[in-house]
């Protein structure tokens, strides 16, 4: 699967954003300089005030100068805002071909309405070449994820994003094994319907699109909202608590498989909480602050000044934002520099 989507990177994602005059360079690069490449790469990456004030005298320069340096060096091994395209462009084809997928396959399945159908003549339920090939494909994604997050940039949030992606593929894999599959279909095309929509609004910023990466921001806002703290403990919990109690009573696997599902629903409090809070300064205070996430790093003495017009398509980060499937990203408030 990552293997595709590093394919479509070379072959359509790069050809597409030259065409669409989105920019190959990355981040400003630090001017060569000996000593401090050398303290970089072998001792530290964030020098403390002391060794900075050591390497001023060493080298006649200010420590603000030093500092700028460091933060220049950090930033240039960041990705380019093409190669950030390209992957948001990848995760959007899998999301947007996956969802269409899932909707068109639970269109002739009886228990996309009727979610007491998901329990019907269990555990003997057969298991559907289209049901298999579904899961399959979003296991695959999801495994594709988490793996590459050890090699992406490390952000702040990794911890909580390794549990969401441990929590998705756990599910996955522990509902195709107890053919607890039904629902779980369920939850997978609720959760690709809002990151379709963060991997658009993503790459429209990318391509200096503001109107329209402000108008997908707040659709992907309103569709991760409704869908995450509405729809999914309204229609997924009260069936798998609920329902499926009632059905069949109490066994062991039921248990675990509910406390994965709301394990992923505090997540979904999680990045919700973040969604609401880029929003409201955006509205309310006209820009938004640095995100903690940011990819590229930034100090008062480097920051342009964010135009109006840019304040809700700079809400959103590269990573994208959590789902129980495990969609890879996030929000905040940072100036869009990167993506998450």
């Amino acid at each position: 699967m990552r293997k595709n989507g590093t394919a479509e990177h070379g072959f359509i994602a790069k050809p597409c954003a030259l065409g669409l005059n989105v920019q190959a360079n990355g981040p400003q690069k630090a001017q060569p300089n000996a000593i401090l490449e050398k303290v970089f790469t072998a001792i530290t990456k964030h020098p403390d005030e002391k060794r900075l004030e050591g390497l001023s005298k060493q080298l006649d320069w200010d420590v603000r100068s030093i500092q700028r340096w460091f933060r220049q060096r950090r930033n240039q091994e960041k990705p380019s805002t093409l190669t950030k395209f390209c992957e948001s462009m990848w995760r959007f084809t899998f999301y947007l071909y996956i969802f269409t997928y899932g909707v068109r396959f639970l269109k002739k399945t009886p228990w996309l309405w009727n979610t007491r159908q998901c329990w019907n003549g269990y555990p003997y339920q057969p298991l559907m070449p289209d049901l298999h090939y579904y899961y399959i494909a979003e296991l695959s994604f999801y495994w594709s994820l988490m793996f590459s997050q050890f090699i992406d940039i490390k952000r702040k949030d990794f911890g909580i994003m390794f549990t969401h992606h441990i929590v998705t593929v756990t599910l996955i894999t522990f509902s195709y094994v107890t053919n607890l599959t039904r629902v779980g279909t369920l939850t997978l095309c609720l959760h690709d319907a809002a990151d379709v929509v963060l991997e658009a609004a993503k790459m429209a910023n990318y391509c200096k699109c503001q109107k329209l990466s402000d108008l997908l921001f707040l659709t992907f806002a309103i569709v991760f909202i409704v869908s995450r703290l509405g729809i999914y403990p309204l229609w997924i919990l009260n069936t798998t608590l609920f329902e499926l109690y009632e059905a069949l009573g109490n066994f062991p696997a039921l248990w675990v498989f509910n406390v994965l599902l709301v394990v992923l629903q505090i997540l979904h409090c999680f990045w919700s909480y973040l969604i609401i809070k880029a929003a409201y300064k955006a509205i309310s205070k006209g820009k938004v602050t640095k995100d903690d996430r940011s990819d590229i790093e930034s100090s008062s003495d480097e920051e342009e000044t964010v135009p109006r017009s840019k304040t809700l398509h700079s809400t959103i980060t590269t990573n994208g934002t959590g789902g129980a499937n495990g969609t890879n990203g996030y929000l905040s408030g940072s100036t869009c520099s990167e993506e998450h």
